[in-house]
């Protein structure tokens, strides 16, 4: 049975990176037997200067009918000036939260070969894999009210609103200790409960979840410290689960401890499986259409994709394995070239594809 992907480009190196992962999915189906269409829609920036909305209702009509949606990236400072109702990453939240994709999963692998690469010495990372669990559709990013207004002595004031409800933090929970039963048994669930009303009750759901995931142990973290310790001791963590503001700058940090953030995937669930993949890095604008982008993260994206929506775990590990031989065999974008020769983003997806036919099945 034929399954729909929902191709959104985006804006910046979104469309240069999602070529490489189109150009995959289409190797697959023609070498493979992966049973997939594609569809592509307009998002973010360049849904702006199409239709003067970055989440056109047609957009939103072809994502909800497909499987599995695959993004690049949205924004870019040409977009900055616009009122918040046309900026691009109001089009992404949108999207997350009509597509109810309550879980970010953000892996941080480290292969082997880049670990000189990394922001830290070589003994501090090595052996690295992590994964960050963050609530997507909650937290701060979406809580009301919200807004920017002047007070009666004439002084503007900007203010947000935290705040989670107790059942969006259990399944957020649940989808944490469902990861590290997984992995390797271990959560560390990272809040600001000395401080915060919102992260007490985050601490609360999450222990009373834990007795239904005895085979998993559950440690806490204030957020400061976690940011401290992905520095210090980055292979203590197996599983981190956290909110949306808090996981957004964790797992960029994260992304610094691999080499570059060019290489990071991620996953965005609904309930049901259902994903938006994408790298985790931002559209560059300032690199775009110079074929310099690492297209690595948005191709480990349809490995995910693979795994968690399709239900095609054997073809999601090749491409992993051919990810892992690339490197091994001293391929690099410019991101992760140090003073080697760097190759362009098409160079790096078609050194990908040919490596598939050399892994093992």
């Amino acid at each position: 049975m034929s399954r729909n992907i929902a191709v959104l480009p985006g804006d910046g190196v979104g469309p240069e990176i999602t070529r490489e992962a189109v150009r995959m999915l289409e190797h697959l189906r023609d070498h493979y037997d992966l049973d997939v269409e594609l569809e592509w829609a307009e998002v973010g920036g360049a849904a702006v200067d199409a239709t003067g909305s970055p989440l056109p209702d047609t957009t939103l009509a072809v994502v909800r009918a497909a499987d599995a949606v695959l993004l690049g990236a949205v924004g870019g400072p040409r977009w900055d000036d616009e009122p918040r109702d046309r900026r691009p990453e109001t089009g992404l939240l949108r999207l997350r939260s009509e597509l109810g994709l309550f879980a970010n999963l953000r892996p941080a692998l480290l292969y082997p070969e880049l670990a000189d690469a990394s922001a830290l010495r070589r003994e501090r990372v090595a052996g690295l894999d992590l994964l960050i669990v963050r609530e997507l559709t909650g937290g701060i990013y979406f809580g009301e009210p919200r807004g920017i207004e002047t007070d009666s002595d004439g002084v503007r004031r900007g203010f947000n609103t935290m705040v989670y409800r107790e059942d969006e933090i259990e399944r957020i929970a649940r989808q944490g200790f469902a990861s590290a039963r997984r992995r390797h048994g271990h959560l560390c669930s990272v809040d600001k409960a000395n401080v915060l009303e919102v992260s007490q009750l985050w601490r609360e759901v999450v222990e009373r979840v834990h007795p239904d995931y005895p085979d998993v142990a559950l440690s806490h973290m204030y957020v400061d410290n976690a940011a401290m310790q992905l520095v210090r001791d980055p292979l203590q963590f197996d599983v981190i689960v956290t909110g949306n503001l808090f996981g957004d700058i964790l797992s960029d940090c994260a992304a610094m401890l691999t080499g570059s953030i060019g290489m990071l995937p991620s996953a965005s669930l609904d309930a049901d499986s259902k994903g938006m993949y994408e790298p985790v890095h931002g559209s560059a604008p300032d690199i775009a259409g110079r074929e310099i982008a690492n297209p690595l993260a948005m191709i480990l994206s349809v490995a995910m994709m693979l795994r968690h929506t399709l239900d095609e775990g054997t073809l999601a590990g090749r491409i992993e394995r051919a990810v892992g031989l690339v490197l091994s065999e001293g391929v690099r974008t410019a991101d992760i070239a140090g003073d080697q020769p760097a190759v362009s983003t098409t160079a790096m997806g078609d050194a990908v594809m040919a490596a598939l036919e050399r892994v093992p099945a």
